[in-house]
């Protein structure tokens, strides 16, 4: 949420502020209104688009990177501070507050429309109201004093003003921008944006009272002697509304099709840089190298694949139960490590020269176990699958999942992790132990380092666990849960 409001906020300001710097002060008021309602378009969009850039990394010759198949989780008990309690108390208070005066405002306009004479007026209807007002507009409605429009005491330019806020449908534009400052009041540039919209709507109006009356100094008279006159109604269109130079000098304003070309054309590189800086984000893809890896050492010994060409697997589940038969080549990782013991009490050890060099072929049906349970201290069944260590409830839980299975994780960890330098020449050999939150979206928080060699290597851990893709989240009765996980990363150097 945190991320969506500070990539919202800063496209609402960059294209505000290129509103007024380039567009407000030129007389293409149809285009302006498009841009204001697009860019609450684009400020809300802007922060669920990613844009993936692939950056190309160079192996480290001199240094492997070993991912061990263990990944320890425990489940997070979830508590709210009491400072996020209160602030959302304020926020839905406050917003329900804002909704009852939004409401109140409608209903009071709709009340006048329904209890007071009315007359038929071209495209419009004409509400007569008994109070002293100067005319306003709501939707299709003019409201008006009805002493002054029996007695022909409303100038037919204000008519002719009013009419523009009906026929383009200005309401529509007052409602959508007050619906969005009632649910994001906490977010003041909502307020600069409304100003702008009406303003720009009296832009409208005027230059169509300019062209069909031809008297621009009567009518700038005119809004001097009208203005403050009347309540403004923040819900409809005012006749007065923001009578200041600024509208005053658009009437006599011309802008040229070069100028006003010239200037649209800013708004494309405006943009594409907006987008480049919200939306991009940096994967880094490992080039080919002569740097055996994970991924391929994981490949290279095919020689197993033939042992094991004529055995069939079967997979029990955690009650014994065999649910599955496999061939070698659809084996899992961790179901391939599980085989291993075939071969103790063999002629020869588990290496792909010596297989190469045995003539015999592995058994015809092999057991997998790839479910072993036991308790903990508190008395909650444990299970291991895949390298996974989790405490649950096992009718309740379901455990987190990478997205493209744990394998590709491992991948990713060893494709994307850069030695740093000053490792790479002391030929650092150990363990680092790094900690992280898989988040109920899915997203990775809390990257930290738990034992660190030195040389900047938990720092280029932490970078490698920040560009992971977003898991699938732990989940408890159906609802998402935060599971914390305990990740060790193993630094070889290579002679």
């Amino acid at each position: 949420m945190i991320d969506f409001i500070i990539k919202s906020t800063i496209a609402l300001c960059v294209l505000l502020g290129a509103y007024h710097l380039l567009l407000e002060k030129e007389k293409f008021h149809q285009f302006n209104r498009f841009f204001l309602l697009m860019s609450l378009l684009i400020s809300f969009v802007i922060p669920f688009v990613t844009i993936e850039i692939i950056e190309k990394v160079a192996n480290i010759p001199t240094n492997n990177v070993v991912i061990p198949g263990q990944i320890t989780a425990q489940i997070i008990e979830e508590k709210l501070p009491i400072h996020i309690v209160l602030a959302w108390f304020l926020y839905v208070a406050v917003t329900l507050f804002l909704l009852f005066r939004f409401i109140q405002n409608l209903y009071e306009l709709i009340r006048k429309t329904n209890s007071a004479a009315t007359v038929k007026y071209q495209n419009a209807k004409l509400v007569l109201l008994k109070e002293k007002t100067l005319p306003y507009t709501f939707w299709n409605t003019i409201f008006i004093n009805e002493e002054d429009y029996k007695n022909k005491k409303i100038e037919k330019e204000l008519f002719t003003h009013e009419l523009i806020h009906v026929n383009q449908k200005h309401s529509l534009d007052i409602l959508l921008i007050e619906i969005i400052k009632t649910v994001f009041w906490f977010n003041p540039i909502f307020i600069f944006y409304k100003k702008a919209i009406q303003l720009n709507h009296e832009f409208l109006a005027d230059e169509k009272v300019v062209r069909s009356h031809h008297n621009v100094s009567f009518y700038q008279n005119l809004l001097l002697e009208k203005a403050n006159q009347s309540p403004i109604y923040y819900l409809a269109s005012n006749l007065n509304y923001y009578v200041t130079k600024k509208r005053l000098i658009m009437m006599t304003t011309t802008t040229s099709v070069s100028r006003g070309l010239f200037k649209k054309t800013l708004l494309l590189p405006l943009l594409t840089g907006l987008v480049y800086l919200l939306c991009t984000k940096t994967v880094a893809q490992e080039t080919k190298s002569k740097t055996t890896t994970t991924e391929e050492a994981e490949k290279k010994p095919t020689s197993f694949k033939a042992y094991y060409e004529n055995t069939t697997f079967k997979i029990k589940d955690d009650k014994g139960l065999v649910v599955k038969e496999k061939k070698y080549n659809e084996l899992t990782l961790a179901e391939k490590k599980l085989i291993a013991g075939d071969f103790e009490g063999s002629k020869f050890s588990i290496n792909e020269e010596e297989i190469n060099k045995n003539q015999k072929l592995g058994s015809e049906m092999i057991t997998i176990e790839t479910y072993k349970t036991t308790l903990n201290k508190e008395n909650d069944l444990v299970k291991k699958q895949d390298g996974f260590k989790i405490s649950y409830d096992t009718t309740s839980v379901k455990e987190p999942q990478f997205s493209k299975g744990i394998e590709e994780f491992y991948k990713f960890i060893g494709s994307n992790f850069k030695m740093p330098l000053e490792a790479s020449k002391s030929k650092v050999s150990g363990k680092i132990m790094m900690k992280f939150i898989v988040e109920k979206d899915g997203s990775l928080s809390e990257i930290k380092v738990e034992k660190d060699l030195g040389y900047g290597l938990g720092n280029e851990a932490i970078r490698v666990l920040k560009l992971s893709p977003k898991w699938n989240p732990a989940s408890k009765n159906g609802e998402p849960i935060r599971v914390e996980y305990s990740l060790p990363i193993t630094i070889q150097a290579k002679e």
